[in-house]
């Protein structure tokens, strides 16, 4: 009779059980996960060179005793520093959601049953049912291990992985002799290592920061945080223009200090210009359009794990996919039995007539395919092979539940095949084996006459699009196991084909693919000719076929040649993807990579965007790729990839939006001084100048659609600049519109014929420039076909921002109290009309210079 302890082992903790725990222990996460704090958000805030001055400038005028003008700047201050919380919120909020999504989950006994649960939900006494590819979520000891491999590299440094054996402690004892992570043959296994082979339950023990990893406090949830390429060139053109703004910011101050002897009222000036010149908002829209794209992506069934792997998606120029659950909706059904002598094979099509018997010619076919499955099938192709046995074989004596396991050898890459030893009735062991048919030939030693009547059943069968298998039969006297199923003496049973349908949308998503400059290569362990009927099922072009036999027999630059060519690689094993990505981008390709399994997580990481499977995949594919599928479905990689490149058009347009506006503002807070004049605008306009300006750049052009041909471009260049020197000339040309429009207000206000006084100046200019940065908007929003194809395309949230702009710039001068805080003075409907007139001027100007800025590129 089993024990309490055993009993309970198998069972696990009660949910009731479990959340006491929880409450006691807290959460199986490390410390290093945590979101910055409001304090710390506000403090990393002020620290921005932005922030020091508006608040130093609102000093100054309380200093000057204009109390008025220093609270109506203190309201803007705090205005712009709660749009800015706003937008961190914001992107903080989806990165949380994206770690929730993407964090590591664990299967446990609760209440008798196997449930999926979040790593962090796991607590001390739970059992974790572990399988090959799973990440081992808590330290424990292990209950039961079968032919388990753990990866302990990350703790212990060592590449190779340890062999577990079972270890069930002492009733009253959850500790015991562990010595720490290393070893084989050791019952402990630890939090962060992968399972790599077999399966196994372990007993947790410590959770969190008092798990091994815990103690050397290493987080493997935490966002990547390394600048990017855009980011590090971001930060080279902001440290640039900041060392001009400081330059002439101290211009400024000595120059007015020297000419008026006023020093305070100088140092406003120059506040106001270095305010001008610094584009703040650069950092912002980087930080801010990645993160929200990534998580309006989770509704297209892609998780981001590496937020800044979305700069390099849209420029993904070759996708390798594989094929079963990718390109096809992994819901495989057996659809043809071969078997019989090879001279005169007998063919069965599925599914049977209703009522129909299986022959027994096929009897063995499936029996031995189902004892060469997992006896709880996890895979499609298993769970076909038991249903089909289920429905057929009930009552033949062909179905063995209480057959005992005693030897599995897991499908290698010199074997392609799978080999398991049952024990049943009598002394002996019964073998089977399932594979690729000449793998399962050659355990059989076929004659060279009876390989070619088979292969001839294969290619048949594969012309149809089938997944083909062989299936081999055996016996094993005695309790000990050789080292190789070589070793055994096999008879050939047959072949099974499997057919699995492809995904509807494919082939529009390979077309589309096809129309952006994206080449697809499939990639498959299946025979070649069943790859090929699936490639052109799906859409792709004519092209080569590769098999991994002749990998085999190529070095890396004739590999590297012959895949220029190649659409179709069959017969690859796993090992051999990662070849296949490093001799892509030795080419100068940008790969993106699909995989599922253990041996496919070198490949995911070397790739430049891994793309794992979430329902089918292994957590170590999950942790090594930078997006997960949670549908498996070819088509959302093609949305993700239409999302990359619309996150960095709307990027461009963004920042060539901030370059653009800045340099007016900075102009008409220059010119003054250098032609002796009052100055025009002061810290005070230029706060609300970016209550203005930070939505526009990081809400509205963030909230720009997709450019209806975004997918029918050709990748970019990740080598080149986001914002290179012809961007940075266009988005001058654009501002020195707004300027010397401004200019013109500015002259016709002056020298005209009824000068107007200086506030009357002041406030034209400033409406001015609100209506032309309206433009700016507009101008900057529009898609390659031009500005009016950017009106059958609207953007709601920029025409509420413009409209807001516009309104506040009519609040200023015509609330008195907001009109004399400003220094600005009452406006005429015909002033207001000319301030209105120079923006559509600026409009129609800088629309103009874009487009032909646009076609003497093409030209």
């Amino acid at each position: 009779m089993p024990t309490v302890t055993e009993m309970s082992s198998a069972l696990g903790l009660t949910e009731s059980e479990a959340a006491a725990r929880l409450v006691k222990d807290g959460p199986n996460q490390l410390e290093l996960a945590r979101r910055r704090s409001l304090e710390r958000r506000l403090f990393d805030l002020l620290r921005q060179p932005m922030f020091a001055l508006l608040v130093l400038a609102a000093a100054l005028y309380l200093l000057l005793g204009d109390f008025s003008e220093g609270l109506t700047l203190a309201v803007f201050v705090l205005a712009v520093i709660g749009l800015t919380f706003y937008q961190e919120g914001r992107t903080e909020n989806a990165i949380a959601a994206l770690r929730e999504l993407t964090g590591t989950r664990a299967c446990v006994m609760r209440d008798g049953t196997a449930r999926d649960i979040p790593a962090r939900e796991v607590v001390c006494g739970d059992i974790l049912l572990l399988a090959e590819g799973d990440r081992v979520a808590a330290d424990g000891r292990m209950l039961e291990a079968h032919d388990l491999q753990v990866d302990e590299s990350l703790l212990t440094g060592e590449s190779l992985p340890v062999n577990k054996c079972a270890g069930v402690p002492e009733p009253d004892s959850e500790s015991g002799d562990d010595d720490g992570p290393g070893g084989d043959n050791r019952p402990w296994a630890y939090a962060a290592t992968f399972v790599v082979r077999g399966h196994g339950r372990l007993r947790v023990t410590a959770i969190g920061a008092n798990s091994q990893v815990g103690r050397i406090s290493r987080s493997l949830a935490q966002v990547d945080d390394q600048q990017t390429p855009l980011q590090a060139q971001t930060a080279r053109l902001v440290k640039t223009l900041a060392g001009l703004a400081l330059i002439l910011c101290a211009l400024m101050i000595t120059v007015l200090g020297i000419r008026s002897g006023q020093w305070l009222p100088a140092l406003l000036s120059g506040i106001a210009l270095a305010m001008a010149i610094l584009p703040e908002e650069y950092p912002v829209v980087l930080t801010v359009f990645p993160a929200l794209g990534a998580h309006r992506l989770t509704r297209d069934g892609v998780l981001t794990r590496r937020i800044n792997a979305l700069e390099t998606l849209g420029a993904t120029s070759v996708l390798c996919t594989d094929k079963t659950g990718t390109l096809t909706e992994n819901r495989m059904r057996v659809s043809a039995l071969i078997a019989g002598p090879a001279i005169a094979p007998k063919t069965l099509h599925w599914p049977l007539p209703d009522g129909a018997q299986l022959p027994d010619v096929f009897h063995g076919l499936i029996e031995h395919a189902i004892l060469a499955s997992a006896p709880q099938p996890f895979d499609p192709m298993e769970t076909a092979f038991h249903h089909a046995g289920h429905e057929y074989l009930k009552g033949s004596g062909h179905l063995h539940g209480d057959w005992h396991l005693a030897q599995s050898y897991a499908l290698t890459p010199d074997l392609k095949a799978v080999t398991q030893a049952w024990k049943g009735v009598g002394a002996h062991h019964v073998i089977s084996s399932k594979g690729a048919p000449e793998a399962v030939m050659d355990l059989c030693h076929l004659s060279e006459a009876e390989r070619k009547a088979w292969l001839l059943q294969v290619e048949a069968l594969a012309a149809r699009g089938l997944r083909v298998l062989g299936v081999a039969r055996g016996r094993h006297a005695g309790e000990g196991f050789p080292a190789s199923p070589h070793d055994f003496d096999f008879v050939w049973e047959g072949l099974i084909g499997l057919s699995d349908p492809l995904r509807a949308g494919v082939p529009a998503a390979v077309a589309e693919c096809r129309s952006a400059g994206i080449r697809v290569i499939l990639i498959t362990g299946d025979y070649p000719l069943t790859a090929r009927v699936i490639a052109d099922e799906a859409g792709l072009p004519e092209g080569d076929l590769l098999t991994g036999t002749e990998m085999l027999a190529l070095d890396d630059e004739a590999l590297r040649e012959r895949l220029r060519t190649v659409n179709v690689c069959a017969r690859i094993a796993p090992e051999q993807k990662l070849r296949i990505v490093h001799a892509l981008q030795a080419a100068g390709e940008v790969v993106a990579m699909t995989g599922d399994g253990v041996n496919d997580a070198p490949a995911l990481r070397a790739a430049h965007v891994g793309v794992a499977m979430g329902a089918r995949g292994t957590d170590v594919a999950r942790e090594a790729a930078a997006l997960v599928l949670t549908d498996d479905d070819f088509s959302s990689i093609v949305r993700g990839i239409r999302t990359g490149r619309r996150i960095f058009a709307n990027l461009r347009k963004a920042m060539a939006y901030i370059f653009a506006i800045h340099i007016p503002i900075a102009g008409i807070a220059l010119l003054p001084m250098l032609l002796g004049l009052p100055p025009l605008l002061l810290p005070l306009h230029i706060a609300l100048l970016e209550l203005i300006i930070d939505p526009s750049c990081a809400i509205a052009f963030e909230r720009e659609p997709a450019e209806s041909r975004v997918m029918a471009q050709a990748p970019r260049d990740t080598r080149a600049p986001l914002f290179g020197a012809a961007d940075m000339f266009s988005a001058a040309s654009q501002g020195l519109c707004v300027l010397t429009g401004l200019a013109g207000v500015y002259a016709w206000a002056n020298f005209g014929q009824d000068p107007l006084s200086e506030a009357q100046t002041r406030a034209l200019v400033f409406v001015t420039l609100v209506v032309s940065n309206a433009a700016l908007i507009l101008v900057n929003r529009a898609p390659a076909g031009g500005f009016l194809a950017s009106l059958r395309v609207p953007n709601r949230t920029a025409y509420v921002i413009i409209l807001l702009a516009l309104a506040l710039a009519a609040l200023t001068i015509h609330w008195p109290w907001l009109r004399a805080a400003m220094d600005f003075a009452p406006l005429t409907l015909s002033q207001q009309s000319v301030a209105v007139a120079t923006g559509v001027a600026v409009l129609v100007a800088a629309a103009g210079l874009r487009w032909l800025g646009k076609s003497l590129r093409k030209s």
